[in-house]
C-alpha cells in the first residue's frame, strides 16, 4: 500500500515536511480549534477574560469544569484545547511566577511570563519522543499600571492583542471584535462586548453555570473571577439589550 507524501513527517517525531511544515503542530492547532470558546478584551482600566465552559450533559457539576486560572496575584490565563495539556502549562506559569518572586523579589512581567511559558512550548516542536501541547493560552494581566493580554500558540509563537479569541468560533469572534471593540471600553464595556460576541455565536443566552470571567483591574493589581452573582448580573444587561 502507497503511503500518503506527508505520512512520514508527521509520526512520532516533530520533523519538517519537505514543503516546511510541522504537521504535529497544525495538529495541535487543531486541537485548540476544536476547545471550548475563549475570550480576551483588554480596556483601559483592566482585562478581562470569557469562557464558554460548554456543559455538555445536565448530569455533569459545573462548577467541576475549570478554564480560567490564576498565574499569580496580577496574572490570569484562559485555556482551550486539551485540557490536561493546559494544566501542565498552568503549573508551569505559577512555577515561573514563584520563581521570579523568589529569586528578584518582584513579580514577574506579564511578558516575561508569557515568553516562558511560549519557550517550554517551543522546545517541544524540536525533540523526539514527545509531542506539541494541544493547548493555546490567553494570559492576561497588569505591569506597571498597564493592561496586557497575550496569546501563546502551540509552537510556542506569542502575540500580544487588544481583543482575541481562542478556540471553537474564533474567526466569527474576531470579525465581532474587528467592528466593534474600542480602545477607550473600560472593563465592564469589555465584559459585555465579550458577552454579545458569545451570544451572537451561540444564538442563545449563556448561563452562569456556563460561563467563566476573570478581571484584572489596573487599580487593584489583582486578578479575581467573578461569582455566579456578577455573572447574572451581566447576562441580564445583555439579555436585556437584545430585547
Amino acid at each position: 500500500m502507497q503511503q500518503s507524501p506527508k505520512m512520514g513527517y508527521d509520526r512520532a517525531i516533530t520533523v519538517f515536511s519537505p514543503d516546511g511544515r510541522l504537521f504535529q503542530v497544525e495538529y495541535a492547532r487543531e486541537a485548540v480549534k476544536r476547545g471550548t470558546t475563549a475570550m480576551g478584551i483588554k480596556a483601559e482600566n483592566g482585562v478581562a477574560l470569557i469562557v464558554d465552559k460548554r456543559i455538555s450533559t445536565e448530569l455533569l457539576e459545573p462548577r467541576s469544569i475549570e478554564k480560567i486560572f490564576q498565574l499569580d496575584e496580577h496574572v490570569g490565563a484562559a485555556t482551550s484545547g486539551l485540557v490536561a495539556d493546559a494544566r501542565v502549562l498552568i503549573d508551569k506559569a505559577r512555577l515561573e511566577s514563584q520563581v521570579n518572586q523568589m529569586s528578584y523579589g518582584e513579580k514577574i512581567d506579564v511578558g516575561t511570563l508569557t515568553r516562558k511559558v511560549c519557550e517550554h512550548l517551543q522546545t517541544y516542536t524540536q525533540y523526539g519522543g514527545v509531542r506539541p501541547f494541544g493547548t493555546a493560552l490567553l494570559i492576561a494581566g497588569v505591569d506597571k499600571d498597564a493592561p496586557k493580554l497575550f496569546e501563546t500558540d502551540p509552537s510556542g509563537a506569542m502575540m500580544e492583542y487588544k481583543a482575541t479569541s481562542i478556540g471553537e468560533n474564533r474567526s466569527e469572534i474576531m470579525s465581532f471584535f474587528e467592528e466593534n471593540y474600542e480602545e477607550k471600553i473600560d472593563i465592564e464595556g469589555a465584559i459585555k462586548l465579550g458577552l454579545k460576541a458569545l451570544h451572537k455565536e451561540l444564538e442563545e443566552n449563556p448561563s452562569p453555570e456556563s460561563l467563566e470571567i476573570g478581571v484584572i483591574k489596573t487599580e487593584t493589581e489583582r486578578f479575581e473571577k467573578l461569582d455566579e452573582d456578577e455573572l447574572e448580573k451581566y447576562i441580564e444587561t445583555i439579555t436585556n439589550q437584545k430585547s
